[in-house]
């Protein structure tokens, strides 16, 4: 029987308690001239590799039809061979995972070794999506703040592992978004207590391709810890933002079982794994890109420190500065000219991404600008600037 009519402007979505009035995360998508706050690869793809990509595409389009491999077995080994190339580490395909980018990866990860009841823990400041990660996956988080140079403290680390005995640990290295990346016999103390806890240890090696010479990767640390995952992605050093591919290289096999277990089915598709497998084929060409990137973080960093400004050592390709006297001011500034950058946590800081030549110096030009300066007034400053420290 049809009871009284429903009053449909009464009905309210039945949406999750801790998810009502929350934002999306997003950087701002803003079409000016130098776009340097998401730490995007700024050269466009190689000729040569678009071609390769437009033929490996039109290999699998008529079979769109069907379902995607599955596993993506053809790329997970390519992974493994470029990954056992660019670091001493030797890699099989069953240690292995790709998916949509490494936030789908990491989301994975939560899935597999997060949820009620259990929590993983991270040292702040840090990318902000991990926190977004637990909620999704209903795992408690902690953050641990970084020391006064944006490295972990081990002194409060690994009691703080002892204690709460997450089952994640995740450790960004280089670190977003100072660009720290973590020594190794760090990243090896906190393996070890982790291990005794019964944690997973995950680094985020997002912009591993761009560290210096001389910084090792968590990589080279898996045939130790069977505790060990390390992150990646084809968004940074391969320009490939757009394609949406990350990995994960995991000591132990059986973490990617897990992982299978997780995703949704055909999660890659054939699209996806047709423009990853050309880029890999052609890594040199986009490794040389990187290259260019690292000598212009340099220099750019040996600018900023001759002005003045307190710079954070970075392996990553952008670079994190303080000293302006108002950031939100001087953040409009830029804009004002044509050049975005990203407001980072901690206060105080902005953070700027590598771009072409021809945008870091639109960046020089408006950030003098921004604090009342001349280009001029700045060539007449001391050229032979020492990298400061926060």
């Amino acid at each position: 029987m049809i009871g009284e009519p429903f009053d449909r402007a009464s009905f309210v979505l039945p949406i999750r308690p801790d998810l009502v009035g929350v934002q999306s995360y997003g950087a701002p998508q803003l079409d000016v001239p130098a776009r340097l706050n998401v730490n995007e690869n700024p050269f466009p793809l190689p000729a040569e590799l678009v071609d390769a990509i437009t033929e490996s595409v039109r290999a699998v389009a008529s079979g769109l039809n069907r379902y995607p491999d599955r596993d993506a077995t053809a790329l997970r080994q390519a992974l493994a061979d470029y990954v056992s190339t660019e670091t001493s580490a030797q890699v099989g395909v069953d240690q292995l995972w790709a998916a949509n980018g490494s936030n789908e990866v990491m989301h994975h990860l939560f899935l597999a070794f997060g949820g009620p009841g259990r929590s993983a823990l991270t040292f702040t400041p840090t990318y902000s999506m991990y926190p977004e990660y637990a909620r999704d996956t209903f795992t408690g988080f902690t953050a641990i703040p970084r020391d006064a140079e944006f490295g972990v403290d081990l002194a409060t680390a690994l009691p703080a592992i002892r204690e709460l005995h997450p089952s994640l640990v995740l450790v960004t290295s280089p670190n977003n978004p100072s660009g720290t990346a973590l020594p190794q016999e760090d990243l090896r103390a906190i393996a070890e207590v982790a291990l005794e806890q019964g944690a997973m240890v995950i680094v985020d090696e997002a912009y591993a391709e761009f560290r210096r010479d001389g910084t090792a990767s968590a990589l080279e640390l898996l045939g130790r810890y069977p505790n060990l995952v390390v992150t990646r992605t084809m968004s940074k050093a391969f320009g490939l933002a757009g394609a949406r591919l990350g990995y994960a290289v995991a000591a132990d096999p059986s973490v990617i079982a897990v992982l299978s277990v997780v995703r949704l089915p055909y999660h890659l598709s054939a699209v996806t794994q047709a423009v990853a497998l050309a880029a890999l084929e052609h890594s040199e060409a986009l490794l040389s890109q990187v290259a260019m990137l690292r000598d212009e973080r340099d220099r750019l960093r040996d600018w900023l420190v001759a002005q003045g400004f307190v710079v954070a050592p970075s392996d990553a390709n952008f670079i994190m500065f303080s000293g302006v006297d108002d950031r939100d001011r001087v953040w409009q500034a830029l804009l004002d000219q044509g050049v975005l950058v990203r407001q980072p946590e901690p206060a105080g800081w902005l953070r700027v991404s590598i771009g072409t030549p021809g945008e870091n110096d639109m960046f020089r030009r408006a950030l003098l600008g921004a604090i009342g300066q001349s280009m001029t007034n700045a060539n007449e400053k001391n050229t032979t600037p020492k990298e400061g420290s926060p």
